[in-house]
């Protein structure tokens, strides 16, 4: 299991677009992070993280399993990944912003450079969504 892990390193993703903070665990198969809603978030409204987020925050995460093995140091990597598919979403609940979201994903199955990742995000004990998503990692020449 991997740890200390900088997420700039492994997603394209930068503020205000970032929604995963920490990874806590992850081995090539699953990953968890935690996040932190600030109020100031682009995807609060109304004092809730929105649905867009939600599925923001998944994606990232889903990302980070693909996209851990392919460092090629701490600032280099040789692949971009892409969401090709987004299988399905249920939305069950939205966290309050100021609350933190913890989301798991794990690896389906892999074939060459496609992933299909299943995902499900939670704040405490209440579930909040669940999703499947397709990546697609294409190679970076250069």
């Amino acid at each position: 299991m991997r740890k200390n892990i900088d997420l700039q390193n492994i997603l394209p993703h930068r503020e205000p677009m970032l929604m995963t903070d920490e990874v806590l665990e992850i081995n090539h198969d699953s990953v968890t992070t935690k996040f932190l809603v600030k109020p100031d978030n682009i995807f609060c409204e109304n004092g809730k993280f929105n649905e867009a987020g939600l599925i923001e925050n998944c994606a990232q995460t889903c990302s980070t399993i693909t996209g851990q093995n392919h460092f090629i140091d701490d600032e280099n990597t040789d692949v971009i990944g892409f969401i090709s598919n987004i299988k399905k979403v249920k939305i069950h609940a939205l966290p309050g912003c100021g609350e933190e979201i913890i989301c798991k994903a794990r690896l389906l199955s892999e074939f060459e450079n496609i992933c299909h990742i299943a995902c499900e995000s939670f704040a405490g004990e209440q579930l909040l969504l669940e999703a499947e998503m397709v990546m697609f990692l294409q190679k970076i020449s250069g």
